[in-house]
Parts: C-alpha cells; structure tokens; sequence
C-alpha cells in the first residue's frame, strides 16, 4: 500500500515538478538559437555534442555507466534529430507564429497514439484540457507574431507540422525506453545517435558549421547544458508519468519562451499573450488532475 500510495500520490508530485522544471528550462531554447550564430541543423549538432559528456558523467553516477545501446534509443534519437532540423528550417520559412502552432500539434499526437497503439485511458476532461491548452498556446503565439508572410510559407508551415509529428515519436519512444533504462542512459543514447545526423543534414545543406563569435559559442554550450537539465528532467518524468499527460505539460514552453523574449528583447506583451499563456496553464493543470482517477482505476 505505501509503495502504491507513493507512486500515485508523492511520488507523481514529484515527477510533475520535474516535468515543469524541465519545460520551462527548455524555454530558454528559442532564446540561446537566436543567439548561436550558426546554422539551423548545426546549432542541434552543437547542442547535443555538448551535453554528451555531462549525460556520460550523471549515467556513470545514477546507473554505473552508460549500458549498450538499443533500437528504441536510435529512434528516439533519430526522431528528436528530425525535431530540431525541422522545427528550425520551419521558422526560417515561415513565420514564427505558424511554426510554434503547428508544432504545438504534439499533445494531440502523443495522445491519439497512447489512447489508440499503448490503450492508454483518456478521460473527456483530459481531451477537454489539451484543446484548452493548445489553445492557448495558439493565441499566445499569434498574439506575440501578427503573421509575418516568410520567405517559403508552404514549405515552412509543412516542415513545422512535421516537427510535431517528430517530437511525438520522441516522446512516445523516450517513455518506452524509461521502462527498462536510467533517464541519462536514454539522453545519452538519444543524443549520440542525433549528433552525427544533424552534423550530416547541415553539411548536406550547405550550412555554416561553425559559431562566427564567442557568443554564438556560449549560446552552443548553454544549450548542452540545457538539453541535459530541461530534456533530462522531462526524460526522468517520462519513466512516471503517461506520455499524454507530459506532452501537455511541456506546453508552458511558449509561456517561458514568450516572457523571456519580452525581457531579454523587448518582445512586447501584452493581453493576447497574457491571457494566452493563462488559457495554456489553466489546460496544464486540467489535465494533470484528471488524469489522476484514469492511472489509479488503471
């Protein structure tokens, strides 16, 4: 009974304050690519090749090293590789309220997956709370950019969609592999098998590979260290919590990326977006509470 309690009760408390930490740390993203002078697909490749000795370091801590690798970490890996590529060429092309929408289609993804391939229970609250929250992340997002036209609309808007479509096979193969491995040893894996792939579509891309200053380095590495903290912290949360439940909370990301963007550069804020990033939190935790009944009836 104390075991069951604790799963269910403290230590899914515990999994949900990781989980909000680790999205709103993962906020910083579109903050730190800004400012990494480098190519779309070249930026991932930096991102992950800086975190793979701290997730080697906190592997060799938690589990005794970072074990052999695995199909379900290739594809994680490969799909989050994607996720990056394409999620960074779609706001290149399109305009970035467009892309942040599009990709923001993930909860419903993840959830339509769970619910229908892993017989994960939905409850209509839950359907209820992600539309709330894609919502108002949607309003959000067209709050902060009123439509700017881009260079190659429909090639954007197709690679942005595409990205939730990545970040949802991400998610779904992240919590298959949490089952049996360590958070870090799955980061780990996960990274090293997207590193090269994006080094390899930024070459094939005619990108420039390197930071051209000592900014767009430090921006590099703060993002290593954030794929390890915020990715590592949603990992983690991953191996307790239903993906359906994590890939909507992980929608406080545009909140995070919205505030930081008024502060750091002026981004004007205003009541779309405060009440768009409300409607977001508010879907967050209408979906936290009623998945409860759904896992403890399960």
């Amino acid at each position: 009974m104390t075991d069951a309690a604790e799963a269910t009760g403290a230590g899914r408390r515990t999994a949900m304050i990781v989980l909000l930490a680790g999205a709103c740390i993962i906020g910083l993203a579109p903050i730190l690519v800004r400012l990494a002078d480098s190519g779309p697909a070249a930026i991932g490749f930096w991102r992950m090749l800086f975190a793979l000795p701290l997730l080697a370091l906190i592997a060799r801590r938690e589990s005794g090293g970072v074990g052999p690798a695995g199909w379900v970490l290739a594809l994680a890996g490969a799909a989050f590789a994607l996720d990056l590529a394409f999620w960074h060429y779609g706001i290149a092309l399109t305009s970035v309220a467009k892309a942040t929408i599009l990709s923001n289609l993930t909860p419903v993804i993840v959830t339509g997956v769970a619910w229908l391939v892993f017989r994960e229970k939905v409850r209509p609250l839950f359907l209820a709370a992600v539309a709330l929250a894609v919502g108002g992340a949607c309003m959000m997002t067209l709050a902060r950019d009123p439509g700017l036209p881009g260079v190659n609309p429909p090639l954007g808007d197709a690679f942005s969609a595409m990205t939730a479509i990545w970040y949802a096979l991400y998610f779904l193969a992240v919590q298959r592999a949490r089952q049996t491995r360590g958070a870090a040893q799955v980061m780990f894996w996960s990274s090293l098998t997207a590193a090269p792939l994006l080094l390899i579509a930024a070459g094939l891309l005619g990108e420039p590979l390197l930071p051209a200053t000592a900014g767009g380095w430090a921006a590099c590495i703060g993002l290593g260290v954030m794929h390890v903290t915020g990715q590592g912290s949603i990992a983690w949360a991953l191996g307790r919590l239903p993906a359906s439940v994590t890939s909507v909370v992980v929608l406080v990301q545009p909140v995070v990326a919205a505030i930081l963007g008024w502060v750091l550069f002026a981004e004007v804020f205003g009541p779309g977006q405060m009440l768009g990033g409300a409607i977001a939190l508010t879907g967050v935790i209408l979906a936290q509470r009623a998945a409860r009944p759904a896992a403890q009836a399960g």
